[in-house]
Parts: C-alpha cells; sequence; structure tokens
C-alpha cells in the first residue's frame, strides 16, 4: 500500500476558472475502465511544458513540442493502456488521428491540441477505442472534474493524486490545481509519469515556461523509485488567464508568490508519486547539506536514492548503512573528501571522519529504518548549497508488478 497516502477529497480540489475536465471509458486494457481524458482551455489561455530527456521519447511527447512551437493550446487529450512509445511515425500518425478527432469535437485545429499518452511500449496505439471515447469524455467537461480526472490517467498507482492551493496576488485569489500520475518508470530528466498543473493567473508566455521548468526542477526532478527515465514523461502548466492582471515580470512579487505556489503544488504531487512508488513500504528523504553547487548535492541525492542495494536494506529495516557510504562515493565527485563527511539517519548520527561514528548503535539505526518515513541526511562539508531527492524502498511487490506488468 502506499506510505502515507490516500486519495485526495474531491471537495479540497478547487475548480480552475478556465479550465474543464472531461473522462471516457475506450477500455484500452479492460473494459469499462476510466482510461480517457479531455481538458477543455478557455481562449487566451497559455501553456507550457517539459519533457522527457530519453532519446526514445514517444509519439505523443514529440508531437506536443511541435503543436506548442506552432501554435496557442485550446484542449489536451490523454490515454492510459498504451504509451505509444517505439511506434515510429505509424505512432505519430495514430496520435494525430486522435487530434483530429477531438478537434472536430470541439471545433478548433489539430494543432491546438496536446496528445499525451501512458502505458506499455513498443505496442500500436489503439487509436479507434481512443477516438470512440472521445465523444463520452467531450459531453461530460466540466470544471470540477479534477479527482477523476487524476483517477483516469493511472496505470500501476494505487490511489489517484491531485492537489489544490489558493494564493492572494495583487488583491486576487489565484488558484492552482493539479493531477499526476506514476508509480514506476521514474527518474529525473524527467522522473513513467504525467503531471498537469492548472492556474487560473495570467502569465507572459516567456514567464510561464520560466515558472514550468523552475517548479519541475525542485519537484519531478527530485524524485527517484527505479532510476529508468521514461520515453513519455511530461509535465505541463496551464495558465487560464481568468483572474488577476497580467504577470509579466520575473522578478515581480506576482511572479515569485504563483511561482511558490505552482512549486508547492508539483512538490505534493511528485512525493506522492513516490509515496505510491511501485511496491513501496518506506519513503525516504534524502537531504544532502554543504556541496559547492546543487548538480554535486542531487548527484549524490541520486546515487542513494536509485541504487538497489540501498533501497533493499530499507525495505528489510536493516542498518547496512555502508551502502550509503558506497553510493556516496561512487557519485561521481572526483575530489571527495570523505574524511569531512557526516552522515545522519534522522537524528542519529552514524557516520563522521570517514568511518563509522564510536557512539553510534546499530539499535538505533533499526529503530530509525523500522519507521514508515525516514531522513536520510547528507553532510559534505564542501560548500553553502544544499538539496533534496525523494525515494522509497524496494519490495518483493516492485519485482512482482514489473515482472506481470503486460499480463
Amino acid at each position: 500500500m502506499p506510505v502515507n497516502l490516500s486519495a485526495p477529497d474531491p471537495a479540497f480540489l478547487h475548480a480552475v476558472p478556465g479550465v474543464s475536465l472531461g473522462i471516457g471509458s475506450a477500455g484500452i486494457k479492460r473494459p469499462g475502465r476510466k482510461d480517457v481524458l479531455v481538458m477543455k482551455l478557455a481562449d487566451g489561455a497559455r501553456v507550457a511544458g517539459v519533457f522527457t530527456k530519453n532519446r526514445f521519447c514517444a509519439a505523443p511527447v514529440l508531437i506536443c513540442k511541435q503543436h506548442l512551437a506552432e501554435s496557442a493550446t485550446k484542449a489536451l487529450v490523454v490515454n492510459t493502456g498504451n504509451a505509444n512509445a517505439g511506434t515510429g511515425l505509424d505512432g505519430r500518425e495514430r496520435a494525430l488521428k486522435v487530434c483530429d478527432a477531438l478537434a472536430a469535437e470541439l471545433g478548433i485545429q489539430r494543432q491546438e491540441i496536446l496528445p499525451f499518452s501512458t502505458g506499455v511500449i513498443l505496442e500500436p496505439l489503439p487509436f479507434e477505442k481512443i477516438i470512440g471515447a472521445l465523444p463520452e469524455a467531450v459531453s461530460k467537461l466540466a470544471p470540477a472534474n479534477w479527482a477523476e480526472a487524476a483517477e483516469a490517467i493511472m496505470t500501476t498507482d494505487v490511489v489517484p493524486k491531485a492537489a489544490s492551493a489558493q494564493v492572494l496576488i495583487d488583491g486576487a485569489t489565484i488558484t492552482v490545481t493539479g493531477i499526476a500520475k506514476g508509480a514506476g518508470m521514474i527518474h529525473p530528466n524527467m522522473a513513467t509519469m504525467l503531471g498537469y498543473v492548472a492556474t487560473d493567473a495570467k502569465v507572459a508566455q516567456p514567464l510561464l515556461q520560466q515558472l514550468v521548468k523552475y517548479a519541475a526542477d525542485r519537484s519531478f526532478n527530485c524524485i527517484t523509485i527505479d532510476g529508468d527515465t521514461s520515453t513519455n514523461d511530461s509535465f505541463i502548466v496551464i495558465a487560464s488567464g481568468q483572474t488577476g492582471r497580467e504577470i509579466t515580470d520575473s522578478g515581480s512579487a506576482a511572479f515569485v508568490a504563483l511561482r511558490e505556489a505552482v512549486t508547492r503544488v508539483a512538490q505534493t504531487l511528485s512525493q506522492a508519486i513516490v509515496r505510491d512508488g511501485e511496491g513501496a513500504t518506506k519513503f525516504m528523504t534524502i537531504q544532502v547539506e554543504g556541496g559547492r553547487d546543487e548538480s554535486e548535492c542531487k548527484a549524490v541525492g541520486y546515487a542513494i536514492g536509485r541504487s538497489p542495494l540501498v533501497k533493499t536494506a530499507f525495505f528489510a529495516s536493516d542498518p547496512n548503512l555502508g551502502r550509503i557510504l558506497a553510493a556516496i562515493g561512487y557519485a561521481g565527485i572526483d575530489d571527495l573528501d570523505v574524511d569531512r563527511l557526516s552522515l545522519y539517519l534522522d537524528d542519529v548520527l552514524v557516520a563522521k571522519d570517514g568511518g563509522r561514528n564510536p557512539e553510534y548503535r546499530e539499535e538505533d539505526g533499526q529503530r530509525v529504518m523500522a519507521k514508515a518515513e525516514i531522513l536520510i541526511r547528507v553532510v559534505l562539508n564542501r560548500g553553502p548549497v544544499s538539496a533534496t531527492v525523494w525515494t522509497c524502498d524496494f519490495s518483493y511487490d516492485y519485482v512482482k508488478i514489473n515482472a506481470d506488468y503486460r499480463t
């Protein structure tokens, strides 16, 4: 079961003026399942996104990048059960047929639609099934459908993921609401996940692109479950422009306030992905302090967070903590002075001065590792910078879920 994570309460998910969501059932993997989402945006809405850096990126990722460059976005369509990745030109043609069908339903142009897919790689997209579900999804378009939308984009997720916040900016109440999916094949660049965050603020397009990258770098690019970077990762921020004055200055208090609100929602969603990691029983925060720059702090955090030896030790609550030191050592900091490093589990000092803390007792390590939420704190003592990475353990169920994924 997910680690301290439950399904979102629809009552706490604020509708975003200018954004409507509709859900349909295409039966891609099994009959009756909600597996198609349509999001319709008000005229004048602006959209920005960041996508996977996997060179084998999926057909919808390629189309999204092209459509964002060509036109304003008026709608998004998401399907689960099939990733449409590793499908070549045929995959792009199938995704465009879905765009054409939705364009006809909404009375807009193909290039005004962003398509997204998630699920099994190397399988042809069943576009006929998706097209068949579009009228149902369009007929159900409504601003309050965030919770159902979160459910419709799930794959191996156990619970849907959604978050919402409101902030006062220049005297106007601005809403930020988002959904995400992901439980496995999660690692930065991006960390399979899809994330959509919408706000009713009005934001200049260049600032919106800054905002989505800032939020991604502090949320979805700070999580790892298994070290595998997906072919389909996409994080989209929508500014519907329905509330408040236009934000045009990246140094303004209004932009900073909106940026922080979006980042908080994105962090909640990204941490929910880790809490719902396939087979997870532990949620670990890896805090790396005293680095020279953020990249080396994150390198240490990722090395610990994706190590199968570290993750299996935490699953067993076995304080075999030399595995953490080994991961720090191969993180790629060539001039790291290990004699200056300290390692903590929560408040327990495990290692210092290049070796085991003489006062450390294994029962203290076991006490911490038995908890569902654990802080791993690494102090490098080589600079003023810190970074945080979130991860989970590896259990027997992770292997079972991924071994049986297609069956």
